[in-house]
């Protein structure tokens, strides 16, 4: 089955389709989405482009890592 991150949903949605993707999340330097309260909160309008950007963090490498375990990523 392809697992496929649609860079348009927020990261509670991501992380609905995907739970593996906290921990990976957490390791790119993303702790706070292991909270709970803020994956329901700030996950609900965060998408992965604007927390990259808020985290100062390149959204390519981001991209090749999680490619890397394999994830589609899109667009």
């Amino acid at each position: 089955m392809t697992k496929i991150l649609d860079l348009n949903k927020t990261v509670y949605e991501l992380v609905e389709e995907h739970p593996e993707l906290v921990e990976i999340m957490a390791e790119l330097g993303f702790a706070s989405i292991t909270n709970p309260a803020m994956l329901k909160t700030a996950g609900r309008i965060m998408t992965l482009p604007k927390g990259a950007a808020v985290k100062g963090r390149d959204l390519e490498e981001i991209k090749a890592v999680l490619r890397q375990r394999g994830f589609t990523v899109v667009p």
